[in-house]
């Protein structure tokens, strides 16, 4: 079945992913996969959708951008990729690292430079940047997959070491440790 992935961005209000899903139900689409999120007054979503047999993914586009862009939203669509045949992906454990501090710019760059380093694949990000010095308005949290296949106490080490030098603290901890000790 074809798959294509869609970006909707364009400033906030109701209705929008009621706007999208509409129209994805009018072309027979179905959703598979959405991350949705608010950035300060943009809107943001991601969705992979499955198309019927026949509509292309250009058609799915001039419906989408037809009925969106007269509200302002800006819609990219492009057919997803076939997955690698290539091989298995690396068996991997997933960590969550959480850090705090002063606001700065080239935190995001340096710290993802240390993840990607060692082959660790950022699955998620959020990161809430308020400024100034008070360490709690400044958050950063990667959901990452670290594969079997590296040393772990070396990707802690290095990554302790950078937030050091970047005055930030940081956590890192098994996704289910996370998720157990931040349930509500």
């Amino acid at each position: 079945m074809n798959k294509a992935i869609l970006s909707i961005l364009g400033r906030d209000r109701p209705g929008i992913v009621a706007a999208v899903a509409r129209v994805l139900f009018e072309q027979s689409c179905n959703i598979e996969n959405v991350s949705q999120t608010m950035l300060q007054s943009e809107f943001a979503g991601i969705f992979i959708v499955s198309l019927p047999h026949g509509l292309a993914v250009e058609t799915l586009h001039e419906a989408l951008f037809k009925r969106l862009s007269v509200v302002g939203l800006h819609v990219h669509t492009k057919p997803c990729e076939p997955p690698e045949a290539a091989g298995a992906a690396k068996p991997c454990e997933p960590f969550v690292i959480t850090t705090r501090g002063p606001d700065r710019k080239g935190l995001v760059a340096d710290m993802s430079q240390v993840i990607a380093h060692y082959g660790v694949n950022i699955t998620n990000l959020q990161a809430v940047f308020k400024g100034g010095d008070a360490p709690g308005d400044n958050l950063m949290i990667y959901e990452v997959d670290v594969p079997l296949t590296i040393d772990p106490q070396a990707l802690v080490r290095d990554l302790r070491a950078k937030a050091e030098t970047l005055h930030l603290d940081i956590n890192i901890q098994h996704r289910h440790i996370f998720e157990t000790l931040h349930r509500i």
